[in-house]
C-alpha cells in the first residue's frame, strides 16, 4: 500500500536528537500583542517569523523542526499558506505537518496559529 504524494510536508520524520523542543502555537502578533494586519498572508508570515524567533531563543533553527501544527480560519487560502511556509522550512526535507481549519483562534481577528516540535542536535 502506498501513501499519496505529500505537498510540502513529510509523512514520517525521524528525530535522532537527544533534545526535543515543543513550541507553543505562535499567533500573528507583534511584540506589543497587536495583530500584524488583517491580511491573511501577512498574518501567516508573522506567525512563522514568531515561530522562528521562538526557535532561535531555544538555540534551534528551521532545519531542526520535525513537526508543524497549523491552524487556520481560511482553508481556501491553502496555496498562499504553502508558498509562505516554503520561505521558512527546508523544502528539500520538510517536516511532518498537520493543517486544521478552525472557527476562531484565541486572539480575535487572528487567522492562523502555528506550533512546532523541533529536535536540535
Amino acid at each position: 500500500m502506498e501513501l499519496p504524494e505529500p505537498k510540502g510536508y513529510s509523512h514520517v520524520v525521524e528525530a535522532t536528537a537527544s533534545r526535543l523542543l515543543f513550541i507553543s502555537g505562535q499567533l500573528p502578533l507583534l511584540p506589543d500583542r497587536s495583530l500584524v494586519s488583517d491580511d491573511f498572508g501577512a498574518q501567516v508570515r508573522q506567525a512563522f517569523a514568531n515561530l522562528g524567533t521562538a526557535l532561535a531563543t531555544a538555540g534551534a533553527a528551521w532545519n531542526d523542526v520535525v513537526k508543524l501544527g497549523i491552524f487556520v480560519t481560511e482553508l481556501d487560502r491553502l496555496d498562499e499558506l504553502r508558498a509562505i511556509r516554503d520561505e521558512f522550512v527546508d523544502v528539500a526535507s520538510p517536516p511532518a505537518s498537520t493543517l486544521v481549519q478552525v472557527v476562531s483562534l484565541a486572539v480575535p481577528g487572528a487567522k492562523v496559529e502555528i506550533e512546532a516540535v523541533a529536535a536540535p542536535e
